[in-house]
């Protein structure tokens, strides 16, 4: 640890910067992905669910090292666009984990009651309005468990940046393993960064479970005031009105 100089250090907490940066911009364009995906797949159209579905199996069948490859190498020649490798491992994560998230979306979906879009018929809702106001909301509490495992693998998953020369946290610890010539700890250090940013994670996605949770198929309370309440004292009725009714 006291081989690792101030300098070093600088090169490890800039790794932690690109690789939160990786993950927040990963994690959007999967968001993205996963519901457009997720919702074409429970599509009326069968073409519609096709294409998603060869999407889904496309990208989830394939590497995501190889498929960042070929975003940086191959793309380039294939059709002239050169990537930086930031954005090329960018394109690739999300990619790929949109695909894993779009399974959540439509396993969400799906487990909302045949019942409740029958409602939204009954309403004389468009599927749009019966999508946007009665399925999603109801499906969108169990999805973020699923989703918070994703994110944690994403952030895992940027690791592989590495291997196109990005400055994320292995890559910055690679420089300093190399600088320093000893292993257990740089790689202890880092070990230690990526459970730190994992469990921030987590913390902040419990956070919108509750609050995604929150008054989920509950009623809001009656408001009744205190004068209506004492005006109208307390309801007497059964074997009370019967004694009452004797009593006079």
């Amino acid at each position: 640890m006291s081989d690792i100089t101030w300098g070093l250090w600088q090169l490890l907490f800039k790794g932690v910067w690109i690789t939160v940066q990786l993950t927040v911009y990963s994690a959007a364009l999967a968001a993205v992905v996963a519901f457009g995906i997720g919702i074409a797949r429970t599509h009326r159209l069968w073409i519609v669910r096709f294409l998603s579905g060869a999407y889904f199996e496309i990208f989830r069948g394939t590497s995501a090292l190889i498929l960042m490859f070929w975003m940086f190498f191959v793309l380039p020649m294939g059709f002239g666009w050169q990537l930086v490798p930031m954005w090329a491992a960018v394109l690739t994560l999300g990619l790929t984990y949109g695909a894993y998230g779009s399974e959540v979306v439509r396993g969400a979906i799906a487990a909302v009651p045949a019942g409740q879009r029958e409602a939204g018929v009954a309403l004389s809702f468009s599927p749009a309005q019966q999508l946007r106001k009665i399925v999603l909301p109801q499906a969108w509490p169990g999805m973020i468990p699923p989703f918070n495992n994703l994110l944690i693998e994403l952030l895992k998953g940027t690791a592989l940046v590495s291997i196109l020369g990005v400055g994320d946290i292995a890559f910055g610890a690679s420089l300093v393993r190399n600088a320093t010539a000893h292993s257990a700890p740089v790689y202890t250090i880092i070990l230690v960064m990526y459970f730190v940013l994992a469990f921030l994670l987590t913390r902040g996605m419990r956070v919108v479970e509750r609050h995604a949770k929150a008054g989920v198929g509950q009623a809001p309370a009656a408001r009744t005031s205190l004068r209506s309440r004492l005006s109208t004292g307390p309801a007497v009725t059964g074997a009370g009105a019967a004694a009452e009714g004797d009593a006079r």
